[in-house]
């Protein structure tokens, strides 16, 4: 019997496991999903972007430990598509995307949404190939998979709409992805030096980041074993957190002065599984050593006087024979003391009481983090909702956070819940969205309405861009262009069919939550928070000092004086 190119897609994909694709239709697409109908055995989650297509595909990837796939047309389809999958590629998710093209007999000929797809995806994929006839398949899905899934990142066919519909007598064998899981581990040369530099150091930190995944009872014991405190990368947040009487927490530009000081106080720093980029963070005077399973990632942060290749977990179990159990707990037990003392102080900052506005952003990721399950999966966009988020919310061993921490894009917290919702249909989804990324592609609220996706989608409405806010006051700008106008997100959600419910008091925080997350379907909670909440970094640089008080000069010499006089409210006498 004659298949089409697309059918052979369609079973090649199946064969290797895919259950479904997210995307957007189109008419370069017609044939696959043609077949995808025929089959029956594929679902087509239908979103309303094909950036929301290429998130969603990202945090299925990451929630099901499998490729995942998503699809555009042609031209625009693909050009849309490009944002998410840089996303995927930054954070070595294994996504497959699917880009529809223009009729091949039109190339080169200017044609109606043509485009260079190989051009365009080329910076954020692996794998790139145009299929042009049907006896390249199904080696070419194989290839493009296999890449995707071993190289950690996004591959991309692009399969022209004409070639989709052609006609072969090709059998489609069952597909083998082959999904490994090596040891990697230094020679034990290369561990006998690392350990002779961990023995000698007096006061070991680790920083740890997502590369420790995994790993959390062998970085607890090697913590142990150093008496070392542990400061932990974003990234690492949700590996590590929890059950950890050595972490200091986090530092960074939205970390805590006690995981500041026990980097820059060290005279040894391991960095495990950890790619963290602000160079301004690292001690200058430690060895600093480096255990990462990318060779490419060595040194290229910091100085560094060892770096090894190697997985975390194998790496310390290997590592710990060769360690002296050291016994001075002196630097140990400083840094988590002023932890201590920092989490009591922001936990102060994390309340709210009836009648007693505005509400406070810590407060509502605190009752969030308190109310939301032990398995909950949260996406939190980037800014404050990412700040806020790093700060309060409280890990376990079952709950996930995912966010767009490399790409650094707006508006990534909804589309990657749609993904996590799709991927495990039973379990607590909570998208922390700021009401600037949120509106950027509020449309696919309705594709929460559509495939019935119980997400819990809270807004942090301050009606601003608030992070860059923060960061124009740091550097002695005015604030321009931030401002987003006073919008009922809980309303616009009622329009949708969805339920919307809009907080104004922090008295009526606490049954908002509770409501929201007892709502057997996808829920708004609509919250108006404060606008001029300050987030500082753990150490306030000349320069950022310099840049906030011409930024408070400027502010009273243009007429904004009761601007300063609520933010002295908000951030000093609460």
């Amino acid at each position: 019997m004659k298949r089409t190119v697309a059918d052979l897609l369609v079973e090649s994909l199946r064969s290797a496991g895919i259950e479904r694709i997210y995307g957007i239709v189109g008419d370069s697409l017609n044939a696959v999903l043609d077949s995808i109908r025929r089959s029956g055995k594929i679902e087509w989650i239908s979103v309303r972007h094909e950036e929301v297509a290429a998130f969603a595909a990202g945090s299925d990837a990451m929630l099901s430990n499998s490729i995942a796939v998503c699809a555009g047309s042609s031209g625009p389809g693909n050009l849309h598509l490009i944002n998410g999958l840089y996303d995927c590629h930054r954070n070595r998710i294994p996504v497959l995307a699917i880009a529809a093209h223009i009729p091949s007999n039109e190339l080169g000929g200017q044609y109606f949404q043509q485009t260079r797809p190989e051009l365009l995806f080329r910076d954020c994929s692996h794998y790139c190939e145009v299929l042009t006839r049907p006896e390249q398949m199904p080696r070419m899905v194989t290839m493009a998979m296999q890449h995707a899934i071993s190289q950690e990142g996004v591959s991309v066919i692009i399969l022209p709409g004409d070639v989709a519909s052609l006609h072969d007598e090709e059998t489609v064998p069952p597909q083998v992805i082959h999904v490994t899981k090596p040891v990697v581990r230094p020679s034990d040369e290369e561990l006998e030096k690392l350990a002779g530099y961990l023995n000698k150091g007096k006061k070991v930190t680790i920083l740890a980041g997502a590369g420790c995944a995994g790993a959390h009872t062998e970085v607890i014991a090697l913590c142990d074993a150093l008496k070392s405190p542990m400061v932990i990368a974003l990234r690492g947040k949700e590996h590590l957190e929890y059950d950890n009487p050595y972490s200091v927490g986090l530092t960074g530009l939205i970390g805590y002065a006690s995981g500041y000081h026990a980097m820059m106080e060290c005279d040894v720093l391991l960095m495990l599984g950890t790619d963290f980029p602000y160079r301004q963070f690292f001690p200058e005077k430690a060895d600093i050593l480096q255990i990462d399973i990318r060779g490419e990632h060595l040194g290229r942060r910091a100085a560094l006087s060892y770096g090894l290749v190697g997985d975390v977990k194998h790496t310390i179990e290997a590592l710990l024979p060769l360690l002296k159990v050291k016994k001075d707990t002196g630097h140990l037990d400083k840094h988590v003391k002023d932890y201590a003392k920092v989490r009591k102080d922001l936990d102060k900052m994390a309340t709210g009481k009836k009648g007693k506005g505005p509400i406070h952003p810590q407060y509502l990721t605190k009752v969030v983090s308190d109310y939301a399950s032990e398995n909950a999966i949260f996406t939190c966009d980037v800014g404050t909702p990412t700040l806020w988020a790093a700060r309060y919310l409280q890990m376990s061993e079952g709950r996930r956070l995912l966010g767009s921490f490399n790409h650094g894009t707006m508006a990534n917290a909804l589309p990657q819940a749609i993904g996590a919702q799709v991927s495990r249909r039973d379990a607590q989804v909570i998208s922390l969205s700021g009401d600037g990324g949120l509106a950027m592609l509020m449309g696919d609220l309705l594709t929460l309405k559509v495939h019935k996706l119980p997400v819990k989608v809270v807004v942090f409405n301050n009606t601003s861009l608030s992070f860059v806010e923060l960061e124009m006051k740091a550097a002695g700008y005015l604030e321009t262009g931030t401002s987003l106008g006073q919008f009922n997100y809980a309303s616009i959600a009622e329009g949708m069919g969805i339920k919307g419910i809009r907080v104004e008091d922090p008295g009526d925080m606490e049954d908002a939550v509770k409501q929201s997350f007892n709502h057997n379907g996808p829920v708004l909670l609509d919250v108006v928070v404060n606008r001029q909440e300050l987030a500082l970094p753990p150490k306030i640089e000349f320069e950022q000092a310099h840049g906030f008080t011409l930024w408070m000069l400027k502010t009273v010499l243009n007429g904004k004086g009761d601007e300063l006089i609520e933010l002295a409210k908000t951030n000093l006498f609460r």
